[in-house]
């Protein structure tokens, strides 16, 4: 048996960017093995059932997919250094994770397919997975078939389209400039050290954001505490331990604009989520696993209105800061209630949850 851990994973993935940078954080031994064609075929879909990365391999062999199940499997593995915060700041680090993984990756992809100057990287990236031993010059052509996928799907998926596409960016930099704010006096989104929700922000703000030449000058541009906060969350583990949470378990004020943004234009799709996976569930009584995409509705941002697909798996992910919520001890619901009413997201608190979601083999199934 090893005694490291594999992180089969690609620069050019968004979501191994999370968990890239939460190994390094942590201090496990790791060695990330590059995503290609022949590894998929051989190792990650043999042990998920799935094509997708990134997958962590444990010194025993087994199979950890999806990045959130790594962190968990992780912090049950290695306490030290622990990136979940109790109280108010558990429940805020669980929506900060959320609105990274599964609202940002709209405008990570927008920025990465609408401009055609991330091209060359992203093909040349793309043909190193497909065809890793040809030569690098032609690695572009052998990543055309992916990038065409990719690029031709995510469109009607997330809801992007030229009707919205400016509000898109409209919203993105808005982010941009509260989350420089918040940096300039806190090097992590809840201080002192990174919690969950950090490395959720770290997947679309580093593969997509920081690395793809068009919104990589952007972020350099608009927010360069931004982009300095990307390069500390990747850097190695720091050699003694990090500071505690803050003892106060206060969310930063400077944060209150990401988190009115998250309830006001996420949320809603939350909610509309959580409705579908409840209708498809009774329509289907008996399935084995609930689909990827459970239907359409209508969402806004910055005022155009669109139409996007519903997407199961953002139901398992709202779950946890739904749990967080409803866990809290008296005198921490009392002071998270204060706090939520400040940013909007009170009546968001109280969704409830007429068909949970449970994850069996690397799929979502009705609790």
């Amino acid at each position: 048996m090893a005694d490291r851990y594999q992180l089969i994973a690609a620069e050019v993935s968004l979501y191994s960017g999370k968990a890239r940078a939460y190994l390094r954080y942590k201090g496990v031994p790791f060695d990330e093995v590059l995503a290609t064609r022949p590894v998929i075929q051989s190792v990650v879909r043999p042990k998920t059932g799935l094509a997708m990365v990134p997958v962590l391999i444990t010194p025993e062999g087994d199979a950890v997919q999806d990045t959130t199940a790594i962190i968990h499997a992780i912090e049950a593995r290695h306490p030290e250094r622990s990136v979940v915060p109790e109280g108010v700041l558990g429940l805020a680090s669980k929506l900060l994770e959320l609105y990274g993984d599964e609202w940002l990756v709209m405008p990570a992809m927008h920025y990465r397919w609408h401009y055609k100057r991330n091209m060359p990287l992203v093909l040349s990236e793309f043909g190193e997975l497909v065809a890793p031993r040809l030569p690098k010059l032609l690695a572009p052509l052998a990543g055309l078939p992916l990038a065409l996928y990719f690029g031709g799907n995510y469109g009607r998926a997330l809801g992007i389209s030229k009707r919205n596409r400016a509000a898109i960016e409209q919203s993105y930099e808005a982010l941009l400039r509260d989350l420089d704010t918040h940096f300039e006096s806190h090097p992590f989104l809840l201080g002192p050290r990174p919690c969950q929700g950090d490395f959720g922000f770290m997947g679309p703000l580093y593969a997509h954001l920081y690395r793809d030449p068009v919104p990589g000058a952007l972020m350099k541009r608009l927010a360069p505490r931004v982009a300095d906060w990307v390069e500390r969350m990747n850097a190695p583990a720091p050699p003694t331990a990090p500071p505690p949470f803050p003892a106060d378990d206060t969310v930063p004020t400077s944060l209150d604009p990401v988190f009115q943004r998250l309830f006001s234009e996420h949320w809603p799709v939350v909610a509309d989520t959580i409705e579908g996976v409840h209708r498809w569930a009774q329509d289907h009584p008996g399935a084995k696993h609930i689909k990827r995409f459970v239907g359409s509705h209508t969402f806004s941002i910055e005022g155009v209105s669109h139409e996007r697909w519903l997407q199961s798996f953002t139901q398992w992910m709202a779950q946890h800061p739904l749990d967080a919520y409803a866990e809290l001890d008296d005198d921490a619901r009392s002071r998270a209630d204060v706090w939520l009413r400040r940013v909007g997201g009170y009546d968001a608190m109280q969704t409830p949850l007429p068909t949970r979601v449970r994850r069996e083999h690397n799929r979502l199934v009705p609790a």
